[in-house]
């Protein structure tokens, strides 16, 4: 693979794209560990420091394990390439779904979406997420919903996967799979944890039979408690990096 013009730097303790670059590759990495992966499909992305309105995007063809910080792709808001990497293609579908987010919410600086098996079952449920555990309930109140319109190709659902988002962190694409916004790639992958493990539970609990649910009091409250959930990554972020580091290492080049 080429490596592009994006090289490491710094800027004053401001953040740079390369910086971006190496985290998003590692999320890739990451997605794959956990075997939360799909071939080549299902998209993670974030937005390039600057101006120009430019997000990072995987090659259409790597398998999330061989992602590298400069095979990403850079695409602007369109979808045109910007810079090419590895394959310098992208999946349109996931391009209309990490556009919507991107371009609705200035606060989106990382946008993951999969369809993990636990994720879409849970995302098929009638009832979606159910309070069940203490990881679903801290994800209850950043949690919202997005009905399944067919693969994501139209333009036109932009505007309503944006607005079923609102000002959530985390989201269920019904029939389809999860997805989760944040300020960064740390913070996204955690929310993006944090859901999946809520989903595995879900699935496990109730393949037992009955389930228990409980108080409305202790759902209240963890919700509550939830709110700083985000700012976990300063502690889960460094250690995913060293587990990554362990395993599956060369994501930085």
């Amino acid at each position: 693979m080429t490596k592009t013009d994006a090289k490491p730097d710094t800027n004053n303790g401001q953040t740079t794209e390369w910086q971006v670059r190496t985290e998003l590759a590692a999320a890739y990495r990451l997605v794959a560990l956990f075997g939360w992966d799909d071939l080549v499909f299902t998209h993670l992305s974030a937005r390039v420091p600057g101006p120009e309105h430019h997000f990072l995007i995987n090659p259409y063809g790597l398998l999330f394990h061989e992602i590298t910080a400069s095979s990403l792709v850079k695409v602007d808001r369109d979808g045109q390439v910007v810079q090419a990497g590895g394959l310098g293609r992208v999946n349109p579908a996931g391009f209309t779904i990490h556009s919507a987010v991107h371009m609705g919410r200035e606060d989106a600086g990382a946008v993951m979406h999969l369809h993990a098996p636990d994720g879409v079952a849970v995302s098929a449920h009638r009832d979606g997420l159910l309070p069940l555990s203490q990881t679903a309930m801290l994800c209850l109140d950043h949690l919202s919903y997005h009905d399944y319109e067919g693969v994501a190709l139209n333009l036109d659902e932009r505007e309503r996967l944006i607005r079923d988002l609102g000002n959530k962190s985390m989201m269920l694409l019904r029939n389809h799979g999860v997805l989760t916004a944040g300020k960064d790639v740390p913070e996204t992958f955690t929310y993006l944890y944090f859901l999946m493990k809520a989903c595995e539970i879900q699935v496990k609990a109730q393949s037992c039979g009955p389930t228990w649910m409980p108080s409305e009091q202790a759902i209240r409250t963890t919700a509550e408690q939830s709110q700083s959930l985000g700012a976990a990554s300063k502690l889960t972020w460094p250690a995913l990096v060293r587990l990554l580091d362990s395993k599956n290492p060369g994501y930085s080049v």
